[in-house]
């Protein structure tokens, strides 16, 4: 069958195939150029097979098609600050609808089930074959950063009602902050040391850590900027909600993993936390009597 036979409708599909075939061959030769390794192999590997499928989409559409320059610079740049796991399935998470087309058009073009086939398995080999280390670690950034969003969140909204002085609170909330992180560090550092034969303990650590750290930063920053006490509580919880929305996206994408059950899990635990620490509060500072 041929360009020729096929009517506009079905030529304007074919044309978009060709479009995602080159945008994904110039997403993947750009990115093994920049990394090394296997990881470059396996993306070059994946680059000529997208090029292959455009030629094939060529013979029936009769013209050459330009990638999607914004496509190729939003997703080379996603991938190059989130990781080749992230950018890559988000990517390939992107045209699930797509595929129903590809189906479809194995009606009007046979031979085109090949092709079809060839991009699924395409898909799973390319994301099987990928290693990326910062992922083995995702287990010490949860832990750094679930223990900051549950300890600090409530610590604050406790320190608000005790102190009711931003300058105080965000003092009193780093100071309690950098403790704990190189608390949860050090406790990350004997865990791993104790159940794993592997050299990666400090590395673990320091991922730990650094999540803990980079948490506490953001939660008490209302404070250093705000006056109002009771409105620096609010932002730092909807900064909480923000940082457990981003990273359990990016998570659920990058490990395959349930974004809504995660998401909500740890908002509530959170958000739960929070709550209880500040109704304790309340209740101290009028059995004390309290008044900073």
């Amino acid at each position: 069958m041929t360009a020729v036979s096929l009517t506009k409708e079905q030529i304007n599909k074919v044309k978009f195939f060709q479009r995602n075939e080159i945008t994904e061959y110039h997403i993947y030769s750009r990115l093994a150029k920049r990394v090394k390794g296997e990881n470059s192999e396996v993306l070059q590997e994946s680059a000529d097979d997208e090029f292959k499928h455009y030629k094939f989409w060529e013979k029936y559409s009769g013209e050459e098609v330009k990638p999607s320059k914004w496509k190729v610079f939003k997703f080379y740049w996603i991938t190059r600050l989130f990781g080749l796991t992230f950018g890559i399935k988000l990517m390939e998470n992107g045209e699930e609808g797509a595929q129903e087309m590809y189906e479809e058009a194995t009606q009007y073009i046979p031979e085109a089930r090949e092709i079809v086939e060839d991009e699924d398995k395409h898909e799973h080999k390319l994301i099987a074959m990928l290693k990326e280390k910062k992922l083995d670690y995702v287990g010490s950034i949860v832990l750094g950063l679930n223990d900051a969003l549950v300890e600090l969140t409530g610590a604050l909204a406790g320190l608000t009602l005790a102190f009711q002085n931003t300058r105080l609170i965000a003092i009193a909330g780093f100071i309690t902050g950098i403790a704990a992180s190189f608390s949860m560090a050090a406790s990350e550092y004997l865990s791993k040391k104790a159940d794993e034969e592997s050299s990666n303990a400090l590395t673990s650590a320091l991922y730990t850590g650094l999540a803990y750290i980079v948490t506490v930063l953001i939660l008490i920053l209302p404070y250093l900027l705000i006056d109002n006490y009771f409105f620096c509580l609010g932002l730092t919880l909807v900064l909480a909600i923000l940082i457990i929305l981003g990273f359990n996206y990016y998570i659920a994408i990058a490990k395959d993993l349930n974004f809504k059950k995660r998401f909500i899990e740890m908002a509530a635990l959170s958000l739960g936390v929070a709550a209880f620490t500040f109704g304790i509060s309340y209740f101290v500072r009028m059995f004390f009597g309290v008044d900073v």
